[in-house]
């Protein structure tokens, strides 16, 4: 899995901190999501795919390894 996030399109929700704090964080002074692990292991692949899906702003995409 590889992750990767659209800082543009964060509206700072802070969803996907909450779902999955190893992989997303924001930052401080404006609350945008920063990304941790764009390569996070098998065990947060769960996390990540509803962060995907709770994200408001469509902010964050993942490519499934084949």
């Amino acid at each position: 899995m590889k992750v990767t996030v659209d800082d543009e399109k964060c509206c700072a929700a802070g969803t996907c901190v909450m779902v999955a704090p190893e992989v997303f964080d924001q930052r401080e002074e404006d609350g945008i999501v920063v990304l941790l692990d764009p390569t996070p292991s098998a065990e947060l692949h769960d996390a990540v795919r509803e962060c995907v899906q709770v994200c408001p702003a469509g902010a964050i995409q993942v490519s499934e390894d084949a």
